[in-house]
């Protein structure tokens, strides 16, 4: 997939057209200097048009054979819409499955305070059905005082956890100078909300190889939220997660305004899945398993909790961490719920 430029036309091949068919297209649009991301679905194969409008204009697209139809493509995210790939994304972390009718549960404490804390709640986590764990080795925080993370120390001890648990592991990627140490112990990159908008770290995470969680940033729109992903995916990787956790609003009765809103929409816009981080958003530990349920009830792929021992102890995010004794009551409730909306624990 070309890193530059976007697709201008969508041209949908006939649910009749046979694969040479479809290499004729590509290989026409080839010629005319342009590439193709071609997204084969379940009633037929959608091709989007990468290249210069006038010399697109110029080929007879209509007239090929296999091919159905011809539309430009209306949104400002090209290849993260559904305009492009109809068919919902399924995104595969070694075995586990978020997307498409496959729920994901990812849990785990906000940060890795010390080895004992790490593998007993990835002990939990596991032993609960959870699909991944997430945990915090940098950490960004708004006082530059508070506890930043053990870094590279967290990062063995969350490999340690996934040797041990057979979980995948979800952490934070905020400096591109940490890839090469977070991509060694970690199965999917985080993009936290406060570089959801960073978009030389977006394009760093797009060209490492592993799936992308994004988080939507506490004062963006849905449209930003698509175009970050958009930077992601243009860079060849389309194994993203995106994660509504809260946008600021007027209200403080809970730490961010969960937008329960932006779930459906999301998913009629975008084919790749939709998580929801109700921690976050409620900023209470009490309010977390209500928030968890109005997402799955609205449609999520999946949510992410933080989990802790001792929560009380905890270095960060003291008030919204479900506690680990817990936390096998609400992944069941949670499991029960999705399973009621007709989709499974991945």
């Amino acid at each position: 997939m070309a890193a530059v430029g976007s697709p201008e036309l969508l041209i949908v091949m006939s649910a009749s057209a046979t694969g040479e068919q479809v290499d004729e297209v590509v290989s026409r649009l080839a010629e005319a200097g342009a590439d193709a991301h071609v997204s084969p679905g379940k009633d037929a194969t959608v091709i989007g048009a990468i290249g210069e409008r006038d010399l697109l204009a110029a080929l007879p697209l209509e007239g090929f054979p296999g091919v159905e139809q011809v539309l430009p493509i209306l949104k400002p995210y090209k290849l993260v819409s559904r305009e492009l790939t109809p068919d919902s994304t399924v995104i595969d972390v070694n075995g586990r499955r978020i997307g498409d009718g496959y729920f994901g549960l990812i849990a785990g404490p906000c940060a890795v305070e010390h080895r004992e804390q790490t593998l007993e709640t990835a002990r939990v986590v596991a032993a609960a059905g959870g699909t991944m764990l997430r945990g915090g080795a940098y950490k960004p925080r708004t006082s530059p005082y508070a506890f930043q993370g053990l870094g590279e120390e967290a990062l063995a001890i969350l490999a340690e956890a996934r040797a041990e648990t057979g979980l995948p592991i979800v952490t934070e990627l905020m400096d591109p100078r940490h890839v090469e140490a977070v991509l060694d112990a970690t199965d999917v990159i985080q993009v936290g909300a406060r570089n959801m908008q960073n978009f030389t770290l977006l394009a760093e995470a797009g060209r490492a190889g592993k799936p992308v969680l994004l988080k939507r940033g506490i004062s963006a729109s849905v449209e930003e939220l698509l175009m970050a992903a958009e930077y992601v995916v243009k860079e060849g990787n389309a194994r993203v997660l995106l994660c509504e956790r809260g946008i600021r609003t007027f209200e403080r009765s809970t730490r961010f305004t969960l937008d329960i809103g932006a779930i459906p929409v999301l998913k009629l816009e975008t084919h790749l899945p939709v998580i929801v981080d109700p921690s976050h958003a409620a900023g209470r530990r009490e309010l977390v398993p209500p928030l968890a349920r109005a997402a799955v009830a609205a449609g999520a792929d999946g949510i992410i909790v933080e989990v802790h021992p001792e929560p009380e102890h905890a270095l960060s995010d003291a008030s919204q961490q479900i506690p680990a004794a817990e936390f096998e009551a609400f992944a069941a409730e949670i499991r029960a719920l999705a399973s009621l909306m007709g989709r499974t624990i991945g």
